[in-house]
């Protein structure tokens, strides 16, 4: 996995398994890999996933059944799509606004290059 400088580590490792839960790669009650197991898919050490975990644990994404493992949680995935919305509206859409007030882009060449897109 290629990591970028912006954010922690462990938190853009969270970010793809709950890409991968959105996509539908982990569905509810399924079992993720273990910490070791994505340590090593991801190449990165293991006690950098246990952090990922128990971050992704706190805000009831995935589960730990002892001696298991851990699994994904009821009603992740709506959980992940809410905050990713509210973050998308309060965060980076008015970042956009801003950018394309500064660069004199409309909203008809915003719908034009959307609609390109999804033909």
């Amino acid at each position: 996995m290629n990591f970028k400088d912006t954010n922690p580590i462990y938190l853009q490792i969270a970010e793809r398994i709950c890409d991968e839960i959105l996509q539908g790669t982990y569905r509810e009650d399924d079992r993720i890999p273990s910490v070791r197991e994505y340590a090593a898919m991801v190449e990165v050490n293991a006690n950098t996933v246990v952090r990922t975990f128990d971050h992704l644990q706190s805000l009831e994404i995935i589960y730990n059944k002892r001696g298991l493992g851990y699994f994904v949680a009821k009603g992740a995935a709506r959980r992940i799509a809410k905050e990713r919305k509210r973050t998308f509206l309060t965060e980076e859409l008015p970042e956009l606004f801003s950018k394309m007030d500064t660069l004199k882009i409309t909203f008809d060449e915003l719908r034009e290059l959307y609609d390109t897109r999804h033909q």
